[in-house]
């Protein structure tokens, strides 16, 4: 059992790299089975397929992410019992992002990255997995948002988080090279933390900014 959870790790280590540097389509099987150094059938057995593996990516992202958030919110109560402010609710949700990942913090960058991709390249199956399997805690965690910014209507909401995602894809997947070029020009060396500091009232401000589209 030891063994066969080794080769499942191994795969998974490996697929989440190469998908995050070239892609969904582009990576192909055997690409990561050569990389992995397992052989083709060992995917089939685990996984079954390649849709199946990208959802596995995912989903160790994902499954503790989305229990902590769950248990936090579970501790919090619904909006109509505890009104979050929107920099609270940020701040938790990011907060979980990162320590969900604290033990190695670099792959807090490839899972951007991979939202980012997943976004960009058709991943229908992905959307709906992800849907099934985590859209109740996502669903309380909008409700929320709603809550806390009353004064903005649903679909703009909509594109204002969004927007707000795109940033934090494009400051965590690029952090490594953000950082260095902020050492660079302004001889400050920043943590991953600071940067999550300056990202969430940017995306704060963003959210509640009066609405041009009225």
């Amino acid at each position: 059992m030891a063994v066969q959870a080794g080769t499942v790790e191994r795969i998974l280590d490996t697929a989440e790299v190469l998908f995050a540097q070239k892609g969904f389509a582009e990576t192909s099987l055997r690409a990561i089975t050569s990389k992995a150094g397992v052989n083709l059938a060992a995917v089939n057995y685990h996984f079954g397929s390649k849709e199946a593996l990208i959802q596995a990516v995912f989903e160790r992202f994902l499954a503790p992410f989305c229990t902590a958030l769950g248990a936090e919110l579970d501790r919090l109560g619904d909006a109509d019992d505890t009104p979050l402010t929107l920099d609270q609710l940020l701040m938790l949700v990011s907060g979980i992002a990162l320590t969900s990942q604290a033990q190695n913090p670099h792959r807090v960058a490839l899972f951007f990255r991979l939202c980012g991709l997943a976004y960009t390249q058709a991943q229908g199956h992905l959307r709906k997995y992800l849907r099934e399997h985590y859209g109740a805690v996502f669903k309380r965690f909008l409700r929320l948002l709603n809550a806390a910014a009353p004064d903005v209507p649903p679909m703009e909401l909509f594109w204002r988080v969004h927007f707000g995602l795109g940033a934090t894809v494009f400051a965590m997947s690029g952090m490594d090279s953000l950082r260095a070029i902020c050492k660079s020009d302004f001889g400050e060396e920043l943590s991953v933390a600071d940067v999550n500091q300056r990202l969430l009232p940017f995306i704060v401000g963003g959210i509640r900014a009066d609405n041009a589209a009225s």
